[in-house]
């Protein structure tokens, strides 16, 4: 299927199967010859382990990312923190109802520079660390974004509807930015929760949660509210969109990552449509 991601490597396989290790500036030739261009602001959903044996790991990525994009571009990426939030609704793995006051009542306070991502992988963790990166102050869904559009993309993330166009996403669709998939399937594309926000289907659901944020200089546990999110179509939509507009979507290889470049707008406005018509 069509946005499908890549297998993840082990170490081992990595080396087996590179035919040279990818560095810096071999990885900053692969992104401009799959249309990454300077000017460029651009979300990138990430699979390190999936590219095969990099020099330098994740900082080789972000520094090849920012090449292609120079002074003039903007880089963003998902730096989300799913375990600051009601443990009531966890199933990957549960925890004993007996544990849930205590999670809520103990949890730290968001930090933007100190909470660590949950499972996005090593490519956003390291850029959340670098120096002249800026991050949302969403507890569960924060984005970090660096460049001159930084600033503007990643401020006045809204608590409630976290994924909605008052959000980072939102942001990316007015200023015309891209996506790039690296390594990874349209079930990581998040600009597809921004369809999900704004479409209108049948049976759509308004969940309340919680999550541990700092609010007037102490720490409270506060009550989140969003449409509850299903991402199991999305590698659905995705082929969808390719089969409709294959001139919008640009594939290539990133190393051994299957890789894909298209237009935030163009992908939301088509999902927003396609779920419309198809989401029961």
């Amino acid at each position: 299927m069509k946005g499908k991601k890549s297998s993840p490597l082990a170490e081992t396989d990595r080396v087996k199967y590179n035919p040279l290790p990818l560095t810096v500036s071999s990885l900053t030739d692969d992104f401009r010859r799959i249309g990454v261009r300077p000017g460029m602001t651009l979300i990138v959903h990430s699979s390190l382990s999936s590219m095969g044996w990099v020099c330098g790991n994740a900082q080789s990525v972000i520094m090849a990312l920012e090449a292609a994009i120079g002074e003039t571009g903007t880089l963003v990426m998902p730096t989300h923190t799913s375990d600051n939030s009601d443990p009531a609704f966890w199933s990957r793995p549960p925890v004993p109802s007996q544990w849930w006051d205590i999670i809520r009542a103990e949890t730290p306070a968001f930090d933007p520079e100190l909470t660590p991502t949950r499972k996005m992988g090593a490519i956003p963790e390291t850029f959340r660390k670098q120096p002249g990166t800026v991050r949302s102050n969403h507890p569960q869904v924060s984005f970090a974004a660096r460049g001159p559009l930084a600033a503007r993309i990643v401020s006045d993330h809204s608590l409630n509807y976290a994924l909605g166009d008052a959000s980072p996403l939102g942001r990316l669709y007015e200023i015309g930015g891209f996506i790039l998939l690296l390594g990874v399937g349209y079930e990581n594309n998040t600009a597809l929760h921004l369809a999900e926000f704004r479409a209108n289907f049948p049976g759509k659901k308004v969940e309340r949660g919680g999550a541990a944020v700092n609010e007037n200089g102490r720490r409270i546990w506060k009550i989140l509210e969003d449409f509850s999110e299903e991402s199991d179509r999305f590698p659905e939509i995705g082929a969808a969109f390719e089969a409709a507009h294959p001139h919008k979507v640009t594939t290539g290889r990133i190393g051994l990552a299957e890789a894909r470049l298209m237009p935030v707008r163009d992908l939301v406005d088509f999902a927003t449509a396609w779920l419309e018509a198809n989401r029961k």
